[in-house]
């Protein structure tokens, strides 16, 4: 089933074994993000996807997990690709489109992630996992934890939206509220983890939620029959979406199944954590700790991403951009779609309607450039954030 091959450290090439438990490089100078490796030169031919489910796990073969029967699943993935169609007065001269993560199992992108790294952990004989959140990654190891038998601790920032500490403690997940940010969930996760020999899976602290994320990638290029966009908007707080996304364009080109030629990645910050924008105008190669309190966007409040080296590699490479959007420049996007477009977006998704605009505006998107949206959840669950 699967081709994975090994883990291996993207800085130091250090080689780890993928039949084992892992989390980040066991090189002290480094510790970075493990990135799966698979033996990608058999000549593998698009035509296995045929007649395939139209989930996440179509590209089993590049994930992974080595036995299906560890497979946790819900039905994550193969999300739509929606035109622009009632504000075209913004897109002229483009064909601007969403890709819409809110129909997924708990209502987020999180879902990919979540199913690769919980299905990994059955594989490897894992019974307790936990992770930081700023909200949707905990209702989603929640859900997946339940269906695959396993125990979930979630830490939350107690200034989270009260549905989604329902939502985790509804699928039987052990929910802890922090007094303060995702950075002081993560502290306690890696303390209370050590001492309880859980395992953790917080963003890029271990290799496989990278991993169900880069599935994007794959879908992006099969819905676009094989033919990437100019360019990509990507809402970065933690950045696994933007990294997975780039590598799965690379795995594919080593597949053969598309060319060179790579879009443009735009990194979409709020006001409130825009390390990431910062460093790279600046030019520095990492971000500095961000924290300007809360967002309505809770999944943007990252004050350090543990990958910013990573995420900062990705949009130098592509040639992009980061930008940074106010919430209240969200909120008005935020409703401008939903009046116009009929899709209630959160957020982090709506920050890269007005990211769009202003680097249309300024000319950085250029006339008759393919442009795609990636929307990561829906709105539903952040009605107590946003002033109607």
């Amino acid at each position: 089933m699967s081709l994975l091959t090994n883990l291996k450290c993207p800085e130091c090439g250090t080689i780890h074994n993928a039949a084992v438990l892992n989390t980040v490089c066991i090189n002290e100078s480094c510790k970075s993000t493990l990135f799966a490796q698979y033996n990608l030169t058999g000549g593998i031919s698009k035509s296995i996807l045929q007649g395939r489910p139209a989930t996440m796990w179509r590209y089993k073969e590049f994930l992974p997990v080595t036995d299906e029967k560890y497979i946790v699943t819900l039905g994550e993935g193969f999300t739509p690709i929606i035109p622009v169609e009632n504000l075209k007065q913004f897109t002229t001269g483009n064909e601007v489109f969403w890709k819409d993560e809110s129909g997924n199992p708990t209502g987020s992108f999180k879902a990919r992630g979540i199913s690769a790294a919980v299905s990994k952990a059955k594989e490897l004989g894992i019974h307790t996992i936990a992770t930081p959140t700023a909200g949707n990654a905990g209702g989603a190891l929640a859900a997946y934890a339940a269906r695959g038998g396993m125990k979930a601790i979630v830490y939350m920032p107690k200034q989270t939206p009260r549905v989604f500490k329902d939502e985790c403690r509804l699928y039987g997940a052990e929910l802890v509220e922090i007094d303060g940010n995702i950075s002081d969930c993560g502290k306690l996760v890696n303390e209370h983890a050590l001492l309880n020999n859980w395992f953790q899976v917080s963003t890029l602290k271990e290799p496989y939620r990278l991993e169900g994320k880069k599935t994007m990638g794959y879908e992006i290029a099969e819905q676009f029959n094989w033919q990437l966009p100019d360019v990509i908007f990507y809402p970065t707080g933690g950045g696994t979406g933007l990294i997975g996304i780039w590598k799965a364009f690379d795995e594919m080109e080593q597949l053969g199944w598309i060319g060179a030629e790579r879009p443009r990645m735009v990194a979409v910050q709020s006001q409130s954590c825009d390390g990431i924008v910062k460093a790279f105008h600046a030019g520095q190669y990492v971000s500095e700790f961000t924290d300007g309190g809360f967002t309505i966007a809770n999944g943007l409040r990252v004050p350090k991403p543990y990958a910013d080296k990573v995420i900062l590699k990705v949009l130098r490479d592509s040639k992009g951009t980061a930008i940074t959007i106010s919430d209240e420049e969200m909120s008005i996007a935020l409703k401008e779609i939903a009046r116009n477009e009929g899709i209630l977006m959160a957020p982090e998704g709506a920050s890269l309607w007005q990211a769009y605009k202003k680097l249309k505006a300024s000319q950085w998107v250029k006339p008759q450039e393919k442009v795609l949206l990636i929307n990561t959840g829906s709105g539903y669950k952040y009605l107590e954030n946003i002033k109607i």
